[in-house]
């Protein structure tokens, strides 16, 4: 069974203008112990989609259509208060800056302690404990001493790490993962990336990971999700999306990655910019930028097509069978 399950999820944006649709009908799910990249240029609902989830989209945006569940429960349609419960509960979240999730007035520990004891039945001999525990368990070295300082006493691949740990602290089943590593270097960026796996693997937990690093991907995650102006173009395995993309879009960002073996005096690149909300054009999104696009890319917008081992928006793959109304399990 899924953990998490999102359905045809519809996120807009009211304005004097009009109502702008920031993501149009987008479907996935998480299994137990896997790790879920979301890929896609500057713009393209990334993380819009992980605000979405864990109840936290800036207003006036607003969840207008769809449905995610929570091992089987709806959690879209929640009150503040019972949605802020289930967000330590049962999805943590780390993101891009950890000085933005950490208190620079409160130790790590305190941080930490009433984290675990907001959402655990513990008292504050136990809640310290778990909490040495958590940073030990995120590499901390001398946690014990560690616990008492405060955010600005640790480098930045150390905040990092206590902010995956205040994410582990109340036990989540669901960890979005909004750019972790993006303002760290490649060495920690590589620390981190193990950490993420060593939860899955250790914890059972299910990881959403937000980035546009394609090598964070491959090092990462089971499957991807490719997301293009508010869609999911492709999902499917990583192994396939990257060696075999179903997609232009997916296709085009794989030949922009530099590779090593080859001399090239220039980089490939995807010509165009992702279309602003407000001028998304009529049919696939993708077609003012695809070298592949034909009339019906311009006249009708595709559903996910089984395209293989993966699953995939274009119109390319219709003659496959459409997917069901949820992404599934590739």
């Amino acid at each position: 069974m899924s953990l998490l399950q999102v359905r045809n999820l519809v996120v807009e944006f009211p304005h004097r203008r009009g109502t702008l649709r920031a993501l149009d009908d987008i479907s996935f799910e998480i299994a137990p112990g896997e790790i879920l990249g979301v890929v896609g240029e500057s713009g393209a609902g990334k993380s819009l989609t992980g605000a979405a989830i864990i109840g936290l989209l800036e207003p006036p945006g607003r969840v207008a259509g769809g449905e995610i569940l929570l091992e089987g429960q709806r959690i879209d349609n929640l009150g503040h208060e019972a949605m802020r419960h289930i967000r330590g509960r049962k999805i943590g979240a780390i993101f891009q800056d950890p000085l933005t999730s950490l208190n620079p007035l409160y130790t790590v520990g305190r941080q930490l302690m009433e984290t675990i004891r907001a959402h655990l039945p513990v008292g504050e001999a136990e809640a310290r404990r778990r909490a040495i525990g958590l940073l030990q368990d995120t590499g901390i070295p001398a946690a014990e001493q560690r616990i008492d300082h405060f955010p600005h006493q640790f480098s930045g691949g150390m905040r990092q790490r206590v902010v995956i740990a205040l994410a582990l602290a109340a036990e989540p089943k669901l960890i979005v993962a909004d750019e972790p590593t993006t303002a760290l270097d490649v060495s920690i960026q590589a620390q981190i990336i193990e950490l993420l796996k060593g939860i899955c693997k250790d914890r059972g937990a299910a990881v959403m990971l937000i980035t546009h690093d394609m090598g964070v991907i491959a090092e990462t995650c089971d499957r991807v999700a490719v997301m293009y102006a508010g869609r999911v173009a492709e999902i499917g395995p990583v192994h396939e999306v990257i060696h075999q993309p179903a997609h232009p879009y997916t296709a085009g960002l794989m030949a922009a990655i530099p590779d090593m073996t080859m001399d090239r005096e220039r980089l490939n690149q995807i010509d165009g910019a992702m279309p602003r909300l407000n001028a998304i054009p009529r049919g696939c999104a993708y077609n003012p930028r695809c070298p592949r696009v034909f009339d019906h890319c311009l006249a009708e917008r595709p559903e996910l097509f089984n395209a293989g081992a993966t699953r995939a928006a274009c119109w390319l793959h219709e003659v496959h069978t459409a997917s069901p109304a949820y992404g599934g399990m590739a």
